[in-house]
């Protein structure tokens, strides 16, 4: 069993793209936990003084910021024996703070109202830890439900080189807030080793994401990584304890959500072991669609099942 560390790093963090040819940060084996700290942000994003600041992100803001926004992500992990259709299986085993401060940023021409917002707007977040808190500037306690907006695998070599904003069918900016510690992801793989990478920390957010920015902040993952051979995935989706998690992501939200229902009836079907018609019947009665965020240009809707419906023979 393979267990390792991935530090945030000049050395070890991409920012802003995937790209199928980026080298692998680390090689760990299929089964094998990773530890990945992660860094956020632009040098706008810093808070004023007082507050802790990982000093790598001021290391890769002198390295210089590039000219395309994007998130910064840590990797890539490649995963030995990952193949062209296999697919990862990522268990967030854990997932923590390592700052005491988030930011939340919206500005015109993006977000859910591109047009009602005529000014720049940033907010310093306080996070404590230890209460599990986040006080926003009013005074109010939010709690704390950490998690990676991004966690995606290299996309097939023909794309090139692409941006982390959309999230597709090698997960990417997911924004999925349903994805936090005890929950497992799957991703279809395009390359050899997977090559998976992660960031854009969020120490809460809603579904929707509606403004852009969730609360941003640097976070510490700790994943299990599994290559799966006869799982037959072509995208996205997840589990928690107690349900299973469809996704469609695309620029309309009509096409989201016949995209993740397709993928709830197939499963339904499979695992309760009942026809389609039957299936797409528990769907209506049963399932929950929920809108996964509506910002990033393509946008995302998830379907969630409880997995106390599908137990075959109840």
């Amino acid at each position: 069993m393979t267990h390792a560390t991935l530090n945030a790093s000049v050395e070890t963090c991409h920012w802003g793209f995937f790209d199928a040819t980026l080298a692998p940060a680390l090689t760990i084996e299929s089964g094998g936990e990773v530890i990945i700290e992660t860094i956020s942000g632009g040098p706008k994003n810093l808070p004023p003084e007082g507050f802790h600041i990982p000093p790598e992100l001021l290391e890769l803001h002198a390295a210089g910021v590039p000219a395309m926004p994007g998130h910064i992500l840590t990797g890539p992990v490649a995963v030995t024996g990952a193949m062209p259709g296999d697919v990862l299986q990522i268990d967030i085993l854990d997932v923590s703070l390592r700052q005491d401060w988030g930011f939340n940023f919206f500005r015109p021409l993006a977000g859910t109202l591109p047009l009602d917002f005529p000014q720049a707007h940033q907010t310093i977040i306080p996070l404590d830890a230890d209460k599990n808190i986040a006080t926003l500037p009013w005074g109010l306690e939010l709690d704390l439900a950490p998690f990676f907006g991004v966690m995606g695998v290299a996309p097939p070599a023909d794309w090139g080189r692409i941006s982390t904003i959309e999230p597709r069918m090698h997960g990417g900016n997911i924004d999925n807030k349903e994805l936090v510690k005890g929950t497992t992801l799957y991703l279809p793989i395009f390359t050899e080793g997977a090559l998976f990478s992660c960031g854009d920390g969020h120490g809460a957010q809603g579904d929707g994401e509606v403004c852009v920015t969730a609360i941003e902040t640097a976070l510490r993952g700790h994943f299990r990584l599994t290559v799966l051979k006869d799982r037959d995935l072509t995208y996205p989706q997840a589990e928690t304890p107690t349900h299973f998690i469809t996704m469609g992501m695309a620029p309309d939200l009509d096409r989201c959500v016949e995209m993740a229902l397709r993928d709830m009836i197939t499963l339904v079907s499979t695992r309760a072991g009942i026809s389609r018609e039957d299936a797409y019947m528990l769907c209506s009665l049963a399932g929950d669609l929920r809108i996964t965020q509506t910002v990033n240009r393509e946008k995302g809707v998830h379907m969630m099942m409880a997995k106390s419906l599908l137990q075959r023979g109840v």
